[in-house]
């Protein structure tokens, strides 16, 4: 299959579409984003890369960050993580205070942000320290998408934390519950600096490929994590990785997938490959417009989809 001219023919039928959503206003760095951007990259068992866009760009990845906490959280705790967050699609918004008042303090799933911050908060029990917590996620990341200078976006992460009000709330509500062990600021602080991580669209597609095999990177032969824990991220992936739109993603992409606010979209076809979009405008429900219709366009010509 020709997967280059795939992309550029998406390209192409993409462009009418970077001048509709909007770009997350809501955090004060991320509004200075140019909006008419798209990037497409697909890696391959072999390692063979295919880009169109600005594949090379660096953005700030936000909540696909999750995808590689929950991976950390869980090769530590197994099931044990499951006492202290979900993996039920929540049908909310991804910072409901109220499903979380109503469900005693444990969040629906780990892709929700009090469910993140759960992770983020287990993660600094285990290591006992914010610090060396963030340099284990950061050197994560760096180990899977074979960039050892990635970092995150100090700005991005103070302009989160600046208005990060809302947030805050949902640690302080899980600490009252017992569901939160750190200090809540600085726990909350080093859940925004993960999700301040920025990446290509040609790192993000390679630091999502051990996703797409079994939990074992095919390049390098690393083995990060089981194939029955590489099993339980895709499902919960494909289940909640697009907030209250996940749903409406399964139905027209067909792939697990992780989207973020600063316009990427992270996805697998398990057994093939891994994808990953980016066009910083959103669409209503904070997930990546032009992004999420490239991949529908991708798995219509392709033909892979899980289902």
């Amino acid at each position: 299959m020709d997967y280059q001219a795939i992309l550029e023919e998406i390209y192409e039928e993409i462009q009418p579409e970077l001048k509709r959503g909007k770009v997350a206003d809501y955090i004060p760095a991320l509004a200075k984003v140019e909006q008419e951007q798209f990037a497409m990259t697909i890696t391959l068992e072999d390692g063979s890369v295919f880009s169109v866009g600005d594949a090379k760009k660096q953005f700030s990845i936000q909540s696909i960050s999750k995808v590689f906490t929950f991976t950390l959280a869980l090769d530590l705790y197994s099931t044990e993580l499951y006492k202290r967050v979900g993996v039920e699609p929540s049908g909310n918004p991804f910072n409901s205070l109220v499903q979380l008042e109503y469900e005693n303090g444990i969040p629906r799933n780990p892709f929700i942000n009090a469910g993140a911050i759960a992770i983020t908060d287990s993660l600094v029990t285990y290591y006992k320290d914010q610090y060396k917590t963030l340099e284990v996620i950061m050197n994560f990341v760096r180990d899977l998408s074979g960039n050892p200078s990635l970092s995150f976006d100090q700005e991005v992460a103070n302009s989160e934390m600046a208005h990060g009000d809302r947030n805050l709330s949902l640690a302080h509500l899980m600490k009252s519950f017992g569901n939160f062990e750190n200090d809540v600021t600085n726990t909350v602080m080093t859940y925004f600096k993960h999700c301040s991580i920025t990446m290509s669209t040609e790192e993000l597609s390679r630091a999502f490929l051990f996703l797409a095999f079994a939990g074992k990177d095919p390049i390098t032969g690393r083995e990060f994590i089981t194939s029955s824990k590489t099993k339980r991220i895709n499902a919960v992936m494909l289940t909640c990785g697009h907030y209250d739109a996940s749903g409406e993603f399964a139905f027209h992409v067909g792939l697990p997938a992780k989207s973020g606010v600063g316009g990427g979209i992270a996805a697998v076809v398990p057994g093939k490959m891994s994808i990953a979009v980016w066009s910083p405008a959103l669409n209503k429900y904070g997930n990546s417009h032009a992004g999420t219709l490239a991949l529908e366009k991708f798995t219509t010509k392709t033909g892979v989809s899980i289902f």
